[in-house]
């Protein structure tokens, strides 16, 4: 099968069948371009459970309890699942270090079957998936807020590796060419670049959600609890290998308008963790947004978290802090 490429025109049951799982599928994309732009890289589990129509019905995204999901109105799978495990809960699957997915140098992700049996019906259907060509998509689990499991949604996905021996298959990160409602997978070529860039976002999404849970979901400048209008701050940018690594201890927790500030030099935090605000914006007189909620924190001190392992490294702020000094 030439994965959405336009439906087929024969009129046979098994063309039909074909085309309808097409048009689910691209349904399903559709539906979680949404999501992503509502909940950005990191997707609630209550979100995803609502699914989404395709002509006159609601079809399930993926099951709760099972990580290899095809919908009763489909011939073929749909999705693939890797469930974060409850804080102290067992790993039950390699697929669930997550870091060790992200660190691994492979162009693929691994992709764990279901238990020790490679001929259990599930198992199969991701065989058949790479026959055929399938794009799937992938739901990867990045984090768990008490009860409330988040997703990072990769799509479309292919697998292009069915191990019975590994009990695993390889799944590769696809392409869409939205002008034409194509879902393409990638070339020997693609498959670096495409992986590279997932696991960039993925890296991203995990030190969010890591240093939001630190500082339970608060601003550290302002206290503001409102998780949709907070950020992970990086204190020296990715981009640096030797000090910028998604570290927790590199990020300090910010409100939208203070990682702004703080991304451009109008607001720094020295090593003992005081703020200071830019001269500039300091002698700037204008509303209380600025007057109340970035002038007043001049001299005041972080939010810092519970636990102090866990509290912005003092070399890091100093390194930055450095930086913006000299840029006021």
């Amino acid at each position: 099968m030439a994965p959405l490429r336009g439906m087929r025109k024969g009129g046979g049951k098994g063309d039909m069948a074909e085309n309808r799982d097409a048009q689910i599928r691209l349904a399903a994309f559709s539906r979680l371009d949404e999501l992503v732009r509502i909940h950005g890289t990191s997707v609630p589990w209550s979100s995803i459970a609502e699914g989404f129509q395709a002509g006159s019905e609601q079809i399930l995204f993926a099951s709760t309890v099972e990580g290899i999901f095809k919908p009763r109105q489909m011939e073929q799978v749909l999705s693939i699942k890797t469930v974060v495990p409850k804080p102290g809960g067992k790993v039950w699957y390699q697929d669930q270090i997550r870091d060790h997915q992200i660190a691994s140098p492979e162009d693929v992700f691994r992709y764990s079957f279901k238990g020790t049996n490679p001929d259990d019906p599930k198992n199969r259907l991701l065989e058949r998936a790479m026959i055929h060509n399938l794009p799937l998509i992938y739901f990867y689990g990045i984090n768990r807020r008490g009860a409330a499991a988040h997703y990072h949604p990769i799509y479309p996905v292919f697998i292009v590796g069915w191990d019975p021996l590994s009990l695993s298959c390889a799944v590769a990160v696809g392409a869409r060419i939205q002008e034409e409602s194509l879902v393409v997978p990638p070339s020997a070529e693609e498959r670096r670049y495409r992986i590279v860039e997932t696991k960039q976002r993925l890296h991203q999404a995990l030190f969010r959600e890591r240093v939001v849970e630190a500082y339970e979901g608060r601003c550290a400048l302002t206290g503001l609890p409102e998780l949709r209008l907070v950020d992970a701050a990086h204190i020296i940018p990715d981009s640096e290998k030797e000090l910028g690594q998604p570290d927790i201890r590199n990020g300090i927790c910010m409100s939208k308008i203070h990682h702004a500030a703080f991304d451009s030099q109008l607001i720094g935090i020295d090593p003992d963790y005081r703020i200071h605000v830019a001269h500039s914006l300091l002698y700037l007189h204008d509303g209380p947004m600025l007057e109340q909620g970035i002038k007043a924190l001049e001299g005041k001190m972080i939010h810092l978290p519970r636990y102090k392992e866990l509290w912005p490294d003092r070399e890091r702020l100093e390194k930055r802090y450095e930086t913006f000094r000299k840029c006021i």
